[in-house]
């Protein structure tokens, strides 16, 4: 009797997982068949779309085959289903913030809202104005630091000050002439107490060096009339004006101008070659002869070809000479007539090049090329090898010649166009900021 309770009693037990087994299989039978099928007719999406169902039934049927207290429990796919909305609502937040992060750059652009500087923009800032404070420190330790601690933080001023400052100005190679009208300017000042002290003559002394500067800014404009626009560079040896050309022509390049070189410079072994190799870098046609031949014939073929090829810009190199040296600046002479037999108006520019590093001799530099050729602009490179930079000062005064271009570096960006202002910002370190 006992026996037949036994059997009734396990006989339930062993009926529920077969009877739970039974539509299991059928339902992985089903889920199967329909992956199947979908598989056949759309292969990849159908297929990914598949697997989690596929999955979700062996695990079911797997747990279903362990020995458990509550197979019902255990065995129902109910607490598997708020799975899939789980999932859903983590793919709605990963596409939210996935949103979210690609339309920040696109604040980063709204002129209406300040944000952080991006770190591009602030190497482009320091490639305008940063790199030029470094590249003058040299100057600025000769000249605005010793500035600084004669006048700042002193109270009064006196004839002593006054005399001092004269001084530090002559020996930074500002020159006499400009030094004496500056010293000038700023007794006047002090007579008429608009100077009350130290500080305020040095914030005085900063405004009127950058006044004089201001008649030299005049930057390099490209008549598009004159095709070609010819550029003449001139200077003694060795003040860079080869690798001034080169620079020059990859910067009107990127402003969308056809360029043209000449090697005017027969003389110097490399120098032909030298040019060519700018040429090369930059895609750009270059003119030449053997070394030795004559440079105005170098350079009458290379205004005929850019005028036959409509170039925009030709630049022409020439043969470093000093200027001292009588019969070699009558040769320039020469080249600049042979120049105008093709084009009456040409050179349209006559750059002389400059080594800041020259100090007081630029300025007779200057002197006899602007005798000889008529110059019309300078540059001045250099300026982060030297302490000589207040030399541009003294160019100012004397000549009032337009400054277009000052070398601070190696870099082609490192020769910019002359800004007074930024100039004399970066040689007494003051920010915008």
């Amino acid at each position: 009797m006992f026996d037949f309770f036994k059997r009734k009693k396990k006989s339930p037990e062993n009926a529920q997982p077969a009877d739970q087994q039974a539509p299991q299989q059928v339902e992985e039978t089903n889920d199967v068949a329909e992956a199947s099928e979908a598989a056949n007719l759309v292969p990849e999406a159908a297929l990914v779309q598949s697997d989690a169902p596929v999955s979700e039934t062996e695990e079911i049927l797997q747990k279903a085959a362990e020995p458990v207290p509550e197979p019902v429990t255990e065995a129902t796919p109910a607490k598997e289903e708020p799975s899939e909305p789980e999932i859903k609502a983590d793919v709605a937040a990963s596409q939210i913030a996935a949103d979210d992060l690609a339309a920040e750059p696109e604040e980063i652009v709204d002129p209406d809202v300040m944000v952080p500087v991006p770190e591009k923009a602030k190497d482009e800032k320091k490639g305008f104005f940063g790199r030029m404070a470094a590249g003058l420190s040299k100057t600025r330790s000769n000249l605005t630091d010793g500035l600084s601690t004669l006048l700042l933080g002193k109270k009064e001023i006196d004839d002593d000050m006054m005399e001092d400052l004269e001084t530090q100005l002559i020996m930074a190679d500002v020159g006499v002439e400009a030094t004496t009208e500056i010293i000038d300017r700023l007794t006047k000042r002090v007579g008429r107490k608009e100077l009350r002290d130290s500080d305020a003559l040095y914030e005085a002394l900063i405004e009127e060096l950058q006044d004089m500067l201001a008649v030299s800014q005049k930057p390099l404009v490209i008549d598009s009339s004159k095709k070609p626009y010819v550029i003449l560079m001139v200077g003694i040896n060795g003040v860079g004006k080869t690798t001034t050309i080169g620079k020059l022509a990859k910067q009107f390049q990127a402003r969308g101008k056809s360029v043209m070189l000449a090697a005017g410079d027969t003389f110097r072994a490399a120098a032909v070659e030298q040019l060519q190799v700018w040429g090369e870098r930059n895609n750009v046609p270059v003119v030449a002869q053997h070394t030795g031949a004559d440079s105005a014939s170098v350079l009458f073929d290379a205004v005929q070809a850019a005028t036959s090829r409509g170039v925009d810009i030709l630049i022409a190199d020439t043969a470093g000479r000093l200027h001292n040296k009588d019969n070699l600046m009558q040769e320039l002479e020469k080249v600049v007539r042979v120049m105008k037999k093709i084009d009456d108006t040409a050179p349209h520019e006559v750059m002389l090049v400059l080594d800041a590093g020259t100090g007081q001799n630029a300025i007779n530099q200057t002197k006899t090329f602007l005798q000889s050729v008529g110059v019309t602009g300078l540059t001045l490179t250099k300026l982060d090898g030297t302490a000589k930079g207040g030399i541009i000062f003294a160019l100012a005064k004397q000549f009032g010649l337009p400054v277009r271009y000052i070398g601070v570096g190696e870099k082609i960006e490192d020769l910019r166009p002359f800004n007074a202002d930024d100039f004399t910002r970066a040689l007494f370190r003051i920010s915008d900021d």
